[in-house]
Parts: C-alpha cells; structure tokens; sequence
C-alpha cells in the first residue's frame, strides 16, 4: 500500500558554486552591462544626430494654458506659427505675419535669474 502523505526526505544540500563558476558569472553580467551602456549611447548619439539634421524646426517659447494643454510658438523656416498642443492633438492658432523677436533676460541687464535647486531647498528647510 502506498502512502498518501509521506514523511519528508532529508534535503540534499544545493552544489556549492566554485570560484570559476562565480568568475563566469561575474563577467557575464559585466557583458551584459557593458552592451547596455553602449546601446544608450548609441541611441543619445543618434538621437542628437536627428535633431541637428531638422533646424528649421525651433520652438521659440511655450507656455501652459492648462494641466495638459499648451500654447508653442514654433519657427518653421522665416515663419512662425502659433501652435495649441494638448494631449493627442497639436492645432495651429495662428500664423504670424511679422516674426516676433524674442530677447533672453541677461543678468547684467537687470534680468531676473532663476535660483538654483540648491538655494531652494535651504530656503526652503529655513537654513
């Protein structure tokens, strides 16, 4: 008669990994690494590489109207275009006539710079 339940057997002990195992297993992951890094770097590398290759494109400013929605003036070429962008859907509102110029604040100027995430923070903890 077979028995259903039977008492436990005594486990045998898991084969210990030597140093040339744990060798192979280190350089392994150090591969595996290594293919990593370099495929981010290709991809940064390729990423730029496309977007120097598309300068007619130049988003001048931006600036939220909403939690998800847009306004973005875009130089195309000579024009400029004033572009609602919200989620799945980028409009044009207008096309400008004259180009505007935008000027960035200078801090020799008198321009306002902003403080460094650093400076925020002690204020913020009040040091």
């Amino acid at each position: 008669m077979t028995h259903l339940f039977a008492a436990p057997t005594a486990a045998t002990a898991a084969p210990a990994i030597g140093a040339g195992g744990l060798a192979s297993v280190t350089v392994a992951l150090l591969v595996v690494l290594v293919v990593i890094f370099a495929l981010a770097w290709i991809a940064r590398r390729l990423r730029t590489f496309g977007a120097r290759a598309a300068g007619a494109l130049e988003i001048l400013a931006s600036m939220p109207l909403g939690a998800k929605e847009r306004a973005v003036l875009v130089k195309v070429g000579d024009a400029q275009l004033l572009l609602g962008v919200a989620p799945g859907q980028v409009n044009t509102l207008h096309v400008l006539d004259h180009p505007v110029t935008l000027e960035k604040p200078s801090a020799a100027a008198g321009g306002r710079t902003r403080p460094s995430f650093a400076a925020l923070l002690k204020g913020s903890l009040g040091k």
